[in-house]
């Protein structure tokens, strides 16, 4: 009950979060005073019958009313009609009638009922902050062979922080020495820790486990992962939805009408008497006053309004625990409409790192034989598919000897001496140029290539020994999380890729998308979003790199990975912080919940106000009534709201 939910074009949250002319302390100590005097009020006109009890009344009205009386007046200067309006108008309608007590108990409650969803709103956002804010203040830092303690804030790109087992990480870095296992779940969302060892990325704010790190400074606290993380939640909750528009164009129409409508019934009833029951009509102008002003408090919209912004708010709180960033609400509230799903393949439905998925021997060659032939060569390799040799041979047990004069050959592969014989290992243009194709090799090639992977050759001493297949491995749980879309309502699954159609068939296999489209340049992908959307509605698009963002742009929700580009990132409408895939179900089925509760919201709102206002018109509601009515619909709607926030 505030001017959130007053349909004025310059809204503020809440008396708590705005900036009212008298501080929020004082608020509360002016409610305090009010409701003392009240009490004391009414025991002097209940128990003593004393003449001096509209004195406290009135001095406790005078309190209470003091901020709504002050966004009143601002509004009528922008010639709108809030509830603040509809309050000081109940107020000084109750006085000229001479009911004190009750113009006290309406300005009172109103102003109890403001507070508390001022305090409500206001903890819901805190426990965002109180959730994100677990990046120590201070971080050793080796400088001059020493290690010293110094401000977060004070330490600079470059430095190399010293984390030690059991300390949260103070600031964003790349490993560079040591091994840990560390609990990123105050950042990702992840249930299970994650091995760092050198070059692994960590988050400021994630939790050591027993072994020291060593972590090379890559950005600023104040860039840092989990400071983005609370400004574009804040940024989130500060935005609103289409849906909040609506319901403040709703009230700022809805209120004149009842300011108009309780005139009528202040001034038609008893001007409608006849010349004979004149006197009696007389005696009636009171009582129809009374029964207008019930109108305008138990009419007041705020129960309705407010039953939207605190339902985003707490669904955008659920999320963020989980690892999704969402922002905006307007971004939700699209999320709850969507029918069409488009993922991009490389770092979205898989994991973006290339992994071995084969190995054939060539005649009589024996598959470990090729794994270690190809693993000697690659031991000293920095390259994505010596890594990946190199992790399947140590993975399968395959005993291997780093290799000796390793000479990379760009854009065809990489020789060794393995084993004092010459070993090459490249692409089928290299095993070509140096004449070690033949019938053989050409079979084990179209076995990998039927399998989407990509071949690789491997040959010692000027001969052929195997090939081996390379991918981009599906994601783990990548097949679920398609099948979980489907049971939240998505319609239709897509995937859109750059990659071959023989990779991308691979994929659609694997993960169960319903269609696939391969060979696309970035414009084609925002092409297919605009088909996408005409053929089955709103369309979210899933990606993580620069040749995603203009499909992010186009589709009705972008999402990112976390762990993609800034520039994918910053196009996005939604973040997967851990890049957990799993959490896109979710975060449908909790937009959807979202939108649900609303209209839960809206539904409890307006059944009170139409079961009082039939109330009213036949005179069975007082003022005190009328805003008990008005306080227990946005109490009930806040309340269930907050359940969002155990999702």
């Amino acid at each position: 009950m505030s001017d959130a939910c007053c349909g004025s074009d310059t809204c503020t949250t809440s008396a708590a979060t705005a900036t009212p002319a008298i501080g929020a302390s004082a608020i509360d100590r002016a409610l305090i005073g009010a409701g003392l005097l009240i009490g004391l009020g009414a025991a002097l006109e209940w128990i003593w019958v004393s003449p001096w009890a509209p004195v406290p009344f009135g001095v406790a009205a005078v309190l209470a009313i003091r901020e709504p009386a002050q966004h009143a007046w601002r509004s009528v200067q922008r010639r709108v009609l809030d509830i603040n309006v509809l309050m000081v108008i109940a107020v000084i309608g109750a006085i000229a009638l001479g009911e004190w007590f009750e113009a006290a108990m309406v300005v009172w409650l109103f102003g109890i009922s403001e507070w508390l969803e001022a305090r409500t709103l206001a903890r819901a956002r805190h426990a965002i902050r109180d959730m994100m804010s677990v990046a120590p203040q201070e971080a050793l830092v080796r400088r001059d062979g020493q290690v010293v303690g110094i401000p977060v804030g004070d330490v600079r790109i470059g430095d190399v922080v010293l984390v030690r087992p059991g300390d949260r990480v103070p600031v964003d870095g790349t490993v560079t020495h040591g091994e840990s296992a560390v609990n990123q779940a105050p950042i990702t969302g992840e249930s299970w820790p994650a091995d760092k060892t050198t070059g692994d990325p960590v988050f400021a704010g994630s939790i050591n486990g027993m072994g020291a790190l060593d972590v090379r400074v890559g950005r600023l606290a104040a860039d840092s992962t989990i400071a983005r993380i609370i400004h574009l939640v804040e940024e989130a909750q500060s935005r609103r939805a289409p849906i909040q528009t609506f319901v403040d164009r709703f009230a700022r129409r809805y209120t004149p009408a009842v300011v108009m409508l309780a005139a009528a019934i202040a001034i038609i009833p008893p001007t409608g008497a006849s010349i004979e029951a004149l006197s009696m009509a007389a005696g009636q102008w009171g009582e129809w006053w009374y029964r207008a002003l019930v109108l305008l408090v138990v009419s007041c919209p705020c129960a309705l309004v407010i039953s939207t912004p605190v339902a985003i708010v707490s669904a955008l709180t659920s999320a963020a625990r989980a690892g999704v960033l969402i922002k905006g609400g307007a971004h939700l509230e699209r999320l709850a409409s969507v029918r069409c799903v488009a993922f991009d393949k490389t770092g979205t439905l898989t994991g973006g790192r290339v992994a071995v998925t084969d190995v054939f021997g060539v005649g009589a060659t024996q598959a470990d034989e090729v794994l270690t032939v190809a693993a000697s060569l690659e031991a000293r390799s920095e390259h994505p598919i010596g890594r990946a040799i190199v992790d399947r041979a140590r993975a399968a047990g395959v005993a291997f000897a780093e290799g000796h004069s390793f000479r990379a050959l760009p854009g065809l592969g990489a020789e060794a001496t393995v084993a004092s014989g010459a070993a090459v290992i490249g692409s089928h243009r290299f095993f070509e140029s140096r004449e070690l194709c033949n019938d053989d090799v050409h079979a084990r090639m179209a076995e990998v290539e039927a399998t989407g992977a990509t071949p690789v050759f491997v040959g010692r001493d000027g001969a052929a020994l195997g090939v081996i297949g390379l991918a981009d491995a599906l994601r783990e749980g990548s097949d679920r999380v398609v099948r979980d879309l489907r049971a939240a309502g998505v319609e239709h699954v897509v995937l859109l890729t750059g990659d071959t159609r023989r990779s991308a068939a691979a994929t659609r296999d694997a993960s169960g998308v319903d269609e696939v489209y391969a060979d696309l340049m970035p414009e084609d992908k925002v092409t297919l979003v605009e088909m996408l959307r005409r053929e089955h509605g709103v369309v979210a698009m899933v990606g993580d790199g620069v040749n995603d963002a203009p499909a992010l742009a186009s589709s009705d929700v972008g999402i990112a990975m976390g762990a993609g580009t800034g520039v994918a990132l910053e196009t996005a409408d939604v973040a997967l912080v851990g890049d957990n895939l799993a959490r896109l179900p979710f975060v449908i089925r909790l937009s959807r919940d979202t939108l649900q509760t609303i209209k839960v919201n809206v539904g409890i709102a307006l059944g009170l106000k139409g079961a009082f206002v039939v109330l009213t018109l036949f005179g069975g509601a007082t003022l005190w009534m009328a805003v008990l009515a008005d306080t227990g619909a946005s109490l009930l709607v806040v309340a269930n709201s907050l359940r969002l926030l155990r999702r």
